[in-house]
């Protein structure tokens, strides 16, 4: 079967579900008068981690960098561009390492893209 339009749709639900726990974290106000740092921090953190991780392997990168940079990148970015005060970073790390596992998890189960649970045949 042709997977090639998987990850690009996964990267979408993935962008979509960021912007979403952004929003839950810092409130209504706080994410309408930062939305733009809000797009580019999802561009960052989304876009550009899943394909870093996604093509990692194929330049050549260990395993311990093209897993753990987008990590890094989801972790530190946002509670320090956003200025999350501790609370807010607390819910947002919860949330956020969450949500990783369930969009693969769904995905797997759900449609049965099994290509980006390396190490789990779900």
């Amino acid at each position: 079967m042709n997977a090639l339009w998987h990850f690009p749709i996964m990267i979408f639900f993935s962008f979509i579900i960021f912007l979403v726990v952004i929003r839950i974290v810092i409130g209504k106000k706080d994410y309408k008068e930062k939305q733009k740092l809000i797009i580019f921090l999802a561009i960052v953190v989304v876009v550009v981690g899943m394909l870093f991780g996604k093509y990692g392997a194929n330049w050549g990168l260990e395993w311990w960098i093209y897993y753990p940079v987008p990590l890094l990148m989801n972790v530190i970015l946002p509670p320090v561009l956003l200025k999350m005060n501790i609370k807010r970073t607390i819910i947002y790390l919860v949330l956020s390492l969450i949500s990783a596992p369930v969009i693969h998890i769904l995905f797997s189960m759900v449609l049965g893209w099994n290509e980006y649970m390396p190490f789990w045949k779900l």
